[in-house]
């Protein structure tokens, strides 16, 4: 069996915790959803995971003092009410236990929280305003998926993303390809990621937005092309995300939080 991770809550024991210091706490938001056909219903926790593991333990061995929790498993899937098992949590919901968690975190000491969002339905830059002033903690918010900039993003994959498409696919070929449904010819049992257009060109635009309902915008809950996926570009993205995100938690671990944190202080003001 493998030694604990230290830097992984789940794993470690009292006796280590007691006697250790944090001074971040990561917290990956995943969801259980369908994506399209051939990826699996925990996608986003994987990915939440996995990105979660990769950053905290380059972190670490950077001298961080850095603590992963558990991923959380369900998220906001109100637009995917039409789909069976897409679990449901309504942003409140969401909102008041991650609140919770926070709380807890301030309580045991630690108050740099990032919120390592894996799910585009997780909205979750209101609630930073609604902790803002309220809690001691410092509640940052990192959508990995967003990381990357279009040149960044096309430079290793073909097809843009939306939901179990090309990007998401490789993740899960990296780490869990047994996951990945093929069919005998060893292509991925996944429809083309098609979307149905809108009537309106503002809502193509992006000038207006909705909330999407997937069975109407979808044929089998995928946006975007999966079929060019490998887990060669998802081990490229994960070292991407790793190599911008760890000094990030390097950074922040060792930052001193005062007064005009997270700000740099100009000398003479």
């Amino acid at each position: 069996m493998p030694a604990p991770r230290p830097w992984k809550l789940s794993e470690v024991r009292y006796g280590h915790v007691k006697e250790t210091s944090y001074e971040v706490a990561v917290l990956p938001l995943g969801a259980t959803e369908p994506h399209n056909l051939h990826l699996p219903y925990g996608t986003d926790d994987y990915e939440g995971t996995m990105i979660g593991e990769r950053i905290c333990e380059a972190a670490h061995a950077q001298g961080a003092k850095v603590i992963l929790l558990p991923t959380m498993p369900y998220g906001t899937e109100t637009n995917m009410r039409k789909f069976p098992l897409a679990m449901n949590i309504n942003p409140s919901t969401l909102y008041a236990v991650v609140t919770d968690l926070v709380q807890s975190l301030v309580e045991s000491g630690i108050k740099k929280v990032v919120l390592l969002n894996s799910h585009g339905g997780n909205e979750m830059k209101p609630l930073l305003r609604e902790l803002y002033g309220k809690t001691e903690a410092h509640v940052f918010l990192c959508n990995w998926f967003k990381v990357l900039d279009g040149d960044d993003y096309h430079q290793i994959f073909k097809h843009n993303e939306d939901h179990a498409g090309e990007m998401e696919t490789s993740l899960i070929l990296a780490y869990n390809p047994e996951l990945v449904a093929r069919r005998s010819d060893g292509s991925f049992d996944a429809d083309s990621g098609a979307v149905r257009p809108m009537q309106f060109e503002a809502l193509e635009k992006g000038w207006v937005s909705i909330t999407r309902p997937w069975h109407l915008l979808t044929t089998n809950s995928g946006s975007g092309n999966p079929h060019e996926a490998t887990a060669e570009k998802g081990e490229q993205l994960l070292q991407i995300l790793a190599n911008r995100l760890a000094p990030f938690l390097v950074q922040l671990s060792a930052a001193n939080v005062d007064d005009s944190f997270p700000f740099e202080v100009n000398e003479g003001q």
